[in-house]
């Protein structure tokens, strides 16, 4: 088991690193002097985002994954350490998309757009570091239904009509 968290841990630096550090990639997109160097950014920025960022967040999320059933990790931090997550694979997935527009003809990735990417993505990798290492107590605001096995299906029951 030290062998998977060691390699989630891993996993989640590159990944966190990774989209930390695209943004400025793209500001360079300005400065670029001619046709040639423009396409030697857009193949490493494509090759970080598919070769390396890609791989690391599945690997990261698929060991977070198994060592949550390993541990046996169900405790409410847990939850709020997974909501950062969730916002960390939205930032990864438009940054897809900005890749994809990004070395369009004319397209230029404005400055406030670096500034307010940047900002919200060493904010949420900081606040997972923070939920995990500090694991925080945090009010469980479940209600007990979904907290029972077989809740789920009982509180949806009749709105799901093969379960009737």
């Amino acid at each position: 088991m030290v062998w998977l968290k060691f390699l989630h841990i891993t996993a989640i630096a590159i990944w966190s690193a990774g989209l930390i550090c695209l943004p400025g990639l793209y500001m360079r997109r300005a400065l670029v002097p001619n046709q040639a160097a423009l396409h030697e950014l857009q193949a490493l920025v494509r090759y970080l985002y598919v070769v390396i960022l890609s791989p690391a967040a599945f690997i990261a999320i698929g060991s977070g994954t198994v060592l949550i059933f390993l541990r046996e990790t169900f405790e409410a931090w847990f939850s709020v350490k997974l909501a950062f997550v969730g916002v960390m694979v939205l930032i990864h997935a438009l940054t897809g998309m900005v890749i994809i527009r990004l070395f369009d003809k004319g397209y230029i990735y404005p400055p406030w757009r670096f500034v307010a990417t940047t900002a919200t993505t060493v904010l949420t990798v900081t606040l997972v570091l923070f939920v995990v290492l500090a694991k925080p107590i945090v009010p469980d605001l479940l209600p007990d239904v979904l907290r029972e096995p077989g809740g789920l299906s009982r509180l949806l029951g009749d709105l799901i009509p093969y379960l009737r």
